[in-house]
């Protein structure tokens, strides 16, 4: 396994200052990235030769449930011209999540055009929160859409933090979806009723277990994440937990 840092995490950075972020992160020693899309900002072919002067792999890129729904063909063509293989669905919007139906509806949307991306060497994924987790009937949400798509298809992106926020344990789950998580985003919960988001190594989370788990299901990439630094600088959070991760002995 490799360790990656989602952007979202410096997004105000990113912003400002896209290209000297990634080399900043690169400094710390982290090898890959995880960014949003940016289709609407560059060209792919100057992204191509950017990113070929870095020793940062983007190692996936999050598109809006929409844009796949609408725009599919233009994503693909877009990240396979750039080399970036893993397209992932990052959020399902609130008033299109009220039911099991829902969730078999866009479980089965995504399974299609998780086809069409495996028919060109690509891989369509899922993030999830933990929203997902909603039961129906008895079955959680996650479990509904998984369970629609074809596993070849869609692959799933757990997130650690929400899945301890939703009150499941993270290592079951990576062990129930085994061969369909090829990322995997590592954050921490700060001890204490407020759930508040910590750097690895800084919270509650078994980060040993999790890390076993993960190997066991060969999971490529683990990927830092913090939703909300509280006023530290998010470049000194994601170096807090390569340390930490360092000196644990995860990867």
């Amino acid at each position: 396994m490799r360790l990656a840092v989602q952007t979202y995490t410096l997004r105000d950075q990113m912003k400002s200052d896209f290209w000297g972020t990634l080399r900043k992160i690169s400094a710390l020693g982290y090898a890959g990235v995880e960014i949003t899309d940016v289709r609407g900002s560059m060209r792919a072919e100057d992204l191509q030769s950017r990113l070929e002067t870095m020793s940062l792999c983007v190692v996936a890129v999050h598109v809006s449930l929409e844009q796949i729904e609408s725009e599919l063909d233009d994503v693909l063509d877009y990240y396979s011209e750039v080399g970036i293989d893993h397209i992932v669905v990052p959020w399902v919007p609130e008033d299109r999540r009220g039911s099991a139906h829902d969730w078999l509806t866009i479980g089965g949307m995504l399974s299609d055009a998780g086809e069409q991306a495996r028919q060109r060497g690509m891989i369509l994924g899922y993030h999830s929160h933990d929203f997902e987790m909603k039961q129906y009937d008895g079955v959680a949400a996650l479990d509904i859409l998984l369970g629609a798509a074809d596993g070849r298809n869609l692959q799933w992106e757990p997130d650690t933090f929400w899945l301890q926020y939703a009150g499941v344990n993270p290592v079951e789950y990576i062990r129930r979806y085994a061969g369909r998580i090829s990322l995997l985003h590592i954050k921490d919960m700060a001890a204490g009723p407020e759930k508040r988001f910590a750097p690895i190594g800084a919270g509650i989370l078994d980060w040993p277990a999790i890390v076993a788990a993960a190997k066991a299901a060969d999971i490529r990439w683990l990927i830092v994440e913090q939703d909300e630094c509280y006023g530290a600088s998010p470049l000194d959070v994601i170096a807090e937990s390569l340390h930490n991760i360092k000196k644990m002995n995860l990867v």
